[in-house]
């Protein structure tokens, strides 16, 4: 809208016939318009259409998407606070009722650092009472995920490794079960609210893990392209699941066999890689040729190849230990410094490439002499790879054959897994030798691994016996009866998911605490009620508390007892939630010199050695 530009855009009347609209005597600019030639031009010339050499989606205006630094995805409630308060499975009909969405002008102290209670450390030796937290204690936070994860911010800030999070998927019968018309928008900005604080709490090369289903995938994708940056993103995991009968019902044209793991890193540059390799049953197929006469001290030019498994048929199989089913497995583990398969590499240093064209030349073999690094063998033009670099060995001293994992995971079995750690959780239970891939791609021994939707705590049953240091939250109230029971069960020793092949003896301690209620008592009061009289008398003391809504007037509710009395059940429910100040679910660490929070010495020793104060 510069005076001076649209001084020469009027001053040129094919510009200004283009771009002005005369109405009734007032020219009128069409700015969009102009903006779409300046920023089309340079695709323009000598075209009969405007869509002849860019691809890309466009606005409403015509204007390219890829343009557009602030292009993101936006869903209804974006810049609320879904504070996803639930604690018990069966709560999921009423979930709308005591999950607010909360404006940002009514979020003040919602997000405050909280004060620890019921604090206990659990060993081998037992459970005892701590008034302090040391660096290395393993850490289980029982209480709302999110602001356990706004209280975690200032000691756990750029120090968590890696994150691993299992969230409701949103299918419509799992624990995120909105009854409202925006269960999406619900669901995404409950995750958002979580993820931006998790953020935070990454090194710098750490890595966050997030399992889904197909529900929310792909908004998922797009909602953390946005929060870590698209740059970030390191690879979408397909994730082979259960494949049972059940599926069937899920969708019977096409059942679900598979779940997603979205991968992103906080700095991706800063992200040391090194490729993970696993066990496989059946030798790759592609490794198909065999050297009958090899030997390291050979010549090679004298090496004479045949195919490996015509070589396997006439020979190989006439011994007995290359017979039965395993035979050929065998066969390739004990020969394979002599199988190879011949590759062409995309981008060959010059002298690979004089190698693989003296070999094309000789129709037959040549190497790559490197001085630092071992030989690169040529045959026929191409690069050879023994299949030898895919042999590895395991704890006990025993070769298997390997391939590089990829994105693929489908090699993992979910049979059985009700059994690991002694406790059972009827839906989201993860394999125990999933977590132990996750962990041990992107950590090391001593790192801190945090699950903030612990479930039956397979996350942190796994780190400990990985002897990494581990952060669980869990909100829902099954937390002593699965996660605690479950640590304590490896802590002594037990011998399920991978403790065999970790060899694990048992050992460890972790220190549980929980978030001290305030107003999440009466909110526990409330689901708990079992009858009208008892909601009646929750009203009451609800309407003497100092804890109410400030968009409520105590005199008001005095005054309506008999319209409470006269609503249903769940209405009463529902309006008791309302009436409260969700900022005070729970008690900030600020007032935790406050007598009337009744904290005490020992609570305030150990959340002042946690906040480091």
């Amino acid at each position: 809208m510069n005076k001076e530009l649209l001084h020469i855009l009027l001053s040129n009347p094919k510009l200004k016939n283009q771009f002005f609209t005369d109405v009734d005597g007032v020219l009128v600019f069409d700015k969009n318009k102009f903006t779409w030639t300046i920023e089309n031009k340079e695709f323009l010339p000598d075209s009969y259409t405007r869509f002849k050499q860019k691809i890309g989606l466009i606005d409403s205006n015509e204007r390219f998407i890829s343009s557009n630094n602030d292009v993101v995805l936006s869903f209804p409630y974006k810049d609320c606070v879904l504070e996803g308060g639930q604690t018990k499975e069966d709560q999921k009909r009423s979930e709308i009722f005591f999950n607010e969405t909360l404006a940002p002008e009514d979020v003040d102290c919602l997000l405050a650092p909280k004060v620890f209670t019921n604090i206990k450390k659990y060993t081998k030796e037992g459970e005892k009472t701590v008034s302090s937290i040391s660096s290395s204690d393993n850490l289980l936070i029982k209480g709302n995920n999110l602001l356990a994860l706004s209280s975690l911010q200032k000691r756990y800030l750029n120090k968590v490794k890696l994150i691993y999070i299992d969230p409701p998927y949103n299918t419509g019968v799992d624990s995120f079960r909105y009854n409202d018309s925006f269960n999406h928008s619900s669901w995404l900005i409950f995750m958002k609210n979580r993820l931006e604080l998790a953020r935070n709490l990454l090194t710098k090369d750490g890595v966050i893990f997030v399992q889904c289903d197909d529900n929310e995938m792909p908004y998922l994708k797009v909602l953390m392209d946005e929060l870590f940056e698209k740059s970030n993103f390191i690879q979408i995991v397909e994730i082979k699941a259960n494949v049972g009968a059940a599926n069937e019902f899920v969708n019977p044209f096409m059942p679900k066999n598979c779940e997603y793991g979205l991968m992103y890193a906080k700095n991706y540059k800063e992200r040391k890689y090194k490729p993970t390799w696993v066990e496989v049953d059946t030798p790759d197929s592609a490794y198909n040729k065999y050297i009958v006469n090899f030997s390291e001290e050979s010549d090679f030019h004298k090496w004479k190849v045949v195919s490996l498994k015509a070589y396997f048929k006439e020979n190989a199989q006439k011994e007995d230990k290359y017979k039965g089913d395993k035979g050929y497995l065998n066969f390739v583990l004990e020969h394979a410094d002599r199988i190879f398969q011949a590759i062409s590499p995309k981008r060959p240093g010059k002298g690979l490439l004089e190698a693989m064209n003296r070999s094309k030349a000789l129709d037959g073999w040549d190497c790559y002499e490197r001085e630092e690094k071992e030989n690169i063998f040529c045959y026929k033009g191409r690069m050879v790879r023994f299949y030898s670099k895919n042999l590895k060995t395991d704890n006990t001293g025993n070769k298997y054959i390997a391939r590089e994992l990829g994105s693929l995971w489908d090699d993992i079995s979910w049979q059985g897994i009700s059994k690991e750690g002694t406790v059972t959780l009827k839906n989201g239970k993860k394999p125990e030798k999933l977590l132990q891939r996750i962990i041990e791609q992107n950590t090391k021994e001593n790192d801190i691994v945090l699950d903030f939707f612990l479930g039956s705590g397979t996350t942190a049953a796994v780190a400990l016996k990985m002897k990494r240091q581990f952060i669980g939250v869990e909100q829902m109230d099954y937390i002593e009866d699965l996660a605690v029971v479950r640590l304590n069960n490896v802590i002594s020793g037990e011998m399920f998911g991978i403790s065999k092949s970790l060899k694990w003896q048992g050992g460890g301690t972790f220190v549980y605490c929980e978030l001290k209620g305030l107003n999440q008592e009466y909110i526990k009061q409330i689901q708990n009620a079992g009858s009208d009289p008892q909601l009646i008398d929750l009203y009451n003391k609800i309407s003497k508390s100092k804890f109410i809504n400030s968009k409520v007037k105590p005199s008001d509710i005095e005054s309506n007892v008999s319209d409470f009395e006269s609503l249903s059940t769940e209405s009463k429910r529902k309006l008791l939630i309302q009436l409260l100040d969700l900022n005070m679910l729970y008690v900030n660490y600020s007032d935790i010199d406050d007598e009337e929070y009744q904290v005490s010495a020992g609570d305030k020793s150990f959340n002042r050695s946690f906040y480091g104060d």
